[in-house]
């Protein structure tokens, strides 16, 4: 299994993305983890190996899955970092509010991403508002956002501490953390995160990392997918 240096970034809503920045991880790392118990190994992927996989997946044995690693440097919402960080799998490394001056760069949703909540807990749909509402939310985020960060720096040139500056700044600014992580607890990310039920922001982001997971293990990818996205 290669060592590879990765440079693959999607970009992800108005000022976030998800790169792959690095990975040690292929379909191959799979089939050798499952037959090491037999004292065998495969050198190169065969159509024998790819219906190992397959089998693996849809018997859901799941430790062949976890020989690989995959290392993201994610820039996303801390709204949306805070629901990722609910995932307890892999390692984070955020940036820290304490060590640096954070960037006003803030999360402000597209007009058609102003939503209303319909529903009870568990059941809710999300449906499109007025366009004049939409546009009246979104002036009233930025607004919010200019007014906090503003007083975040005044505070910080009065020589407030950082890590008591940062209080006024909302949930919706940007922070960036690396999170390394192997194939099958990244399927159980996807699995419950890029479905019809994730919050829409979070989908987004999961969604660009499961383009940069198939992209590096296909065949496992196919049969997440043939076998209900379930992680096995």
């Amino acid at each position: 299994m290669a060592v590879m240096a990765r440079t693959d970034s999607i970009q992800v809503l108005d000022h976030g993305f998800v790169r792959l920045d690095g990975c040690m991880a292929d379909d191959l790392s799979v089939v050798n983890g499952a037959r090491v118990s037999f004292g065998q190994r495969s050198e190169e992927l065969d159509e024998r190996d790819s219906g190992l996989i397959r089998f693996l997946m849809r018997e859901r044995h799941g430790s062949p899955f976890e020989h690989n690693a995959f290392r993201f440097h994610i820039k996303l919402p801390i709204f949306v970092m805070r629901e990722w960080a609910r995932h307890r799998i892999g390692s984070f490394n955020e940036w820290s509010g304490r060590y640096s001056q954070l960037e006003p760069e803030f999360y402000v949703p597209e007009p058609e991403d102003v939503r209303t909540q319909v529903g009870k807990p568990g059941a809710y749909s999300f449906d499109p508002v007025a366009d004049d509402i939409a546009e009246r939310a979104r002036a009233a985020q930025r607004e919010v956002y200019e007014h906090a960060y503003r007083a975040y720096v005044e505070m910080l040139d009065d020589g407030v501490a950082r890590e008591v500056a940062r209080n006024v700044l909302p949930v919706a600014i940007y922070t960036q953390f690396y999170w390394t992580v192997n194939a099958r607890s990244l399927m159980n990310f996807l699995s419950l995160r890029n479905a019809p039920t994730a919050q829409r922001e979070i989908r987004r982001y999961a969604e660009a990392v499961e383009l940069l997971f198939a992209g590096v293990m296909p065949v496992t990818h196919a049969a997440f997918v043939e076998n209900g996205r379930r992680s096995p």
